[in-house]
């Protein structure tokens, strides 16, 4: 079977039938066509000059890249528990050898994203490791570019391993989540997605679409900031490999009440 997906943002596609003329997620104000147009590709086209790698990152959390970059890029988490690991945030690439290299990494046991952006090639992830299930946000349903029987929609949270907790955020999509952990040390871990993402002043940010800068209204930022505090955790790892090393609960909150200040005009005599 070909695996088809768009070369922007390397989400999979059905497997028959026309492709759209356009690919409905780039389509978004949150993403882009790029200027040169649609362009479609298929994962034995991008398996000629690319190979996946695996890094830990931390005791039981390994990140998984592509070299050359694949769509938006994202780093998928290998997220181990008793149960098997989660793959979060599922790459656009997978071939033999990165397949053989998540089996002797433990394989897949559930595989979750953070919103559609992140979808990947979710189903053939799935398909390689046992059919194993995929956790779609029913908030986020109708971009689902392609459907299989693993697909498991959810709301509001969802235990998909002993231990690892999807809470729906919302935000950047009305589906948009993070997982929850105890962490290898027990004080909390926190995989956002870009649900939050890590700025270089390890704060985080919230946006409607990130690489088009717009924003998000400050009701939805202190809303999606109170939900995340409930929540213990220490720290933060986004998905594109930044992390916020400690006390990231606290830096969640200051990062929205930094967000809202300067939306509502507060610092408007500093500029």
């Amino acid at each position: 079977m070909t695996v088809r997906l768009c070369a922007t943002c390397a989400v999979e596609q059905p497997s028959e039938g026309p492709l759209p003329d356009v690919c409905p997620i780039c389509a978004d104000e949150r993403q882009y066509v790029p200027a040169t147009g649609q362009r479609w590709t298929t994962l034995d086209e991008l398996a000629v000059d690319r190979r996946g790698a695996l890094t830990v990152l931390e005791p039981g959390i390994v990140a998984i890249t592509t070299d050359p970059g694949v769509g938006i890029g994202q780093h998928a988490l290998l997220v181990a528990t008793p149960a098997g690991n989660l793959l979060w945030e599922p790459t656009g690439f997978l071939d033999d050898v990165l397949a053989a290299e998540v089996e002797r990494a433990g394989g897949v046991a559930a595989i979750a994203s953070s919103h559609p952006h992140m979808f990947g090639v979710q189903l053939e992830w799935s398909r390689r490791f046992g059919d194993a299930p995929v956790h779609v946000a029913a908030a986020d349903r109708e971009w689902l570019q392609r459907t299989g029987d693993a697909v498991r929609f959810w709301d509001g949270q969802e235990e998909v391993l002993p231990g690892l907790v999807l809470h729906r955020i919302g935000g950047h999509f009305p589906g948009s989540a993070v997982v929850r952990m105890a962490g290898h040390d027990g004080r909390g871990v926190l995989l956002s997605g870009d649900t939050m993402l890590v700025t270089p002043d390890r704060f985080v940010t919230f946006q409607r679409s990130y690489p088009n800068h717009l924003p998000l209204s400050t009701a939805v930022v202190r809303r999606m900031a109170d939900a995340v505090g409930a929540l213990a955790f220490d720290r933060l790892i986004d998905n594109f490999g930044s992390v916020v090393p400690g006390g990231a609960r606290a830096v969640v909150q200051r990062s929205a009440d930094r967000y809202i200040g300067w939306a509502r005009g507060d610092f408007d005599d500093l500029t």
